[in-house]
Parts: C-alpha cells; structure tokens; sequence
C-alpha cells in the first residue's frame, strides 16, 4: 500500500500543560508540559503512523518555531516534506484547569501566506505518487478560497482518491467541486448550508441531498460526543461515541478522519471504516492535552463496538 499523503496549511507547534486555577493578572504555575507537532494533516500522520500505517505528512512552516516544528515531525517518526514560509509558524497553547476540568484552548492564526509558497506546496504534490491525499485544516490567510479544489484536481489527475476537512468557504467550494471524502462538523455544515441540523432528521436529509448530488462519495458528519453520521448512496449510518472518560478533545476529529482513512485504503467497506474512525475519535478524547490516541486502545473500543 502506497502512503498516504497528508497536507497541512497552516501547521502548530502543539504546547499543552496543566495549573491548579487559571486567574487574570496573576502568575499562573503549570505542570506536565508536553510540546506535540499539530494541525490537522500532521495529526492524521501521526494517527496513521500509530495504528500501523504509511503517511508522508506534507506542510508549511517557517521561523524558528518551523524548525522546532521540523524537529518534533522528526521525533514523531514520521517522513515529511516542508514547504518553506518566510513568516513563522504558529504556536498554540491548551491548559486544562486541574479545579474545575475545564480546558482553554488558545490558538493563533498563524502566518499569511504568499503565492508563490501556497504554488509551491501544489507543485511539490505534483510530484509524488500516492492513492489517498487527506488534506485538514482551515486555509491560512493569503490562500484562495479555491485552494482544496485545486488539491482535488492534483489527486484526480492521477486517479488518487481526495479526502477534505476544512470549514466555511473552502469547505462550500469542495462540495461543490468534488471528493471522495468530505468530514465537516455538524456546526460547520451549517454554516455552509445555513440550515439549523441540529434534529437528527434535518441533519440527515441534508446529508443525503449532498450525496445524491454526486460531488461527494461518501460524508462523515461529527457530532462531538454524540458519535458520528456516514452517508454514502449505499445508506447512511449514525453510530454513538462510547463512553470513555475524557480528558481532550483536542485532535479527537482529526484522529477519527485518519483512521477511517486508513481502514479505507486497507480495502475496508465504508461501514466498518467509520466505525474504527468513531473508535479512534474516542481513543484520542481519553489522553490529555495535545495527545492523540494510543494503537491499543483504538483496537479495544473498536471490537466492542463491533459486538
């Protein structure tokens, strides 16, 4: 099985820790600091790399907190290309209140992004050889909303399969340009629909009329930790969470994309491809902070839900 080729725009050295009580004006004490390499595309790398998979994680950084970024990629284990940025890359923080188990999540916007960087990540594609290229995250500023289908048109050219998870315009674009996968949150399909799909029958007719359109294979929709929707036009299916203890969200959506992804490139029907995304979602939402799921816990939740 070839790699598969993840993207990543807009990229974040991933700092995470803990404090007692989080204040204003005060010096706040934290512990457990662990630093991770984030943004969508390398966490899917990072899921596939851990479940036992190939991935080639493909990115834009610069600055020094680029270089850290390279360094934490490297000792991540994963094989990477980086696009050179002249402006820095983005460093997000999570801290999670030890009193009240609450979690603050702080996230820059990160670097803008020039042409001819946001062109050179499109002709760098160009010249790999894969069958899926999984792109994740919002688009930077500087890049066109028409970026994601100018992605999907570098993987049909060579009859690869495009799975897409970005939000607001770019998101709108690629349902309506086209793509094997497409995995938006259910507030995220709202605000591309402009549709309240908050009841389970709305949500699923819109699901159903994006796939009957025929740009878009199969839909995953996340509803947090409500489970997931699948609709393909073999049917759709809603399968719950389970009930883990959760310590972070944080990368629980990216984990779920890349674990489907993988279980789809394994040959696997798209039933039981989302269900190990559904399982590895929950993996992710028990570890703290910025940490993603572990192989063994992923294999646990999915042979029970199997049952």
């Amino acid at each position: 099985m070839k790699a598969i080729v993840t993207l990543t725009l807009n990229p974040a050295v991933d700092a995470s820790s803990s404090a007692e009580k989080i204040q204003p004006v005060r010096k706040i004490r934290t512990s457990t600091e662990r630093f991770e390499p984030g943004g969508g595309g390398i966490n899917a790398a990072r899921v596939i790399t851990e479940l036992g998979g190939r991935a080639f994680a493909v990115y834009l950084a610069g600055g020094v907190s680029g270089n850290v970024l390279d360094e934490l990629v490297r000792t991540a284990g994963l094989r990477f290309h980086r696009i050179y940025l002249d402006d820095p890359t983005r460093v997000s923080h999570v801290v999670y209140e030890n009193s009240s188990g609450q979690e603050y999540r702080f996230t820059p916007e990160g670097p803008e992004i020039r042409e001819r960087e946001w062109r050179a990540a499109l002709e760098f594609l160009d010249l790999l050889d894969f069958d899926y290229l999984l792109a994740s995250g919002s688009l930077p500023r500087g890049v066109p909303a028409s970026f994601y289908t100018r992605v999907a048109e570098a993987a049909a050219a060579k009859g690869a399969r495009f799975i897409a998870d970005t939000s607001g315009e770019a998101l709108a674009r690629v349902m309506e340009h086209g793509a094997y996968l497409v995995k938006p949150s259910v507030g995220e399909l709202e605000g591309v629909l402009g549709k309240d799909l908050r009841e389970r029958s709305a949500l699923e007719a819109a699901a159903r009329e994006i796939v009957e359109a025929g740009k878009v294979e199969l839909l995953t929709v996340t509803l947090g930790k409500e489970g997931a929707l699948l609709t393909h036009k073999g049917g759709q299916l809603y399968l719950e969470s389970p009930d883990v203890p959760v310590k972070s969200a944080v990368g629980a959506g990216d984990t779920f994309l890349a674990a489907m992804t993988l279980s789809l490139a394994r040959g696997e029907a798209p039933e039981r491809a989302f269900a190990f995304g559904v399982a590895a979602g929950a993996a992710t939402a028990m570890t703290p902070g910025t940490e993603l799921c572990h192989r063994a816990d992923v294999e646990r939740l999915a042979r029970a839900m199997s049952h």
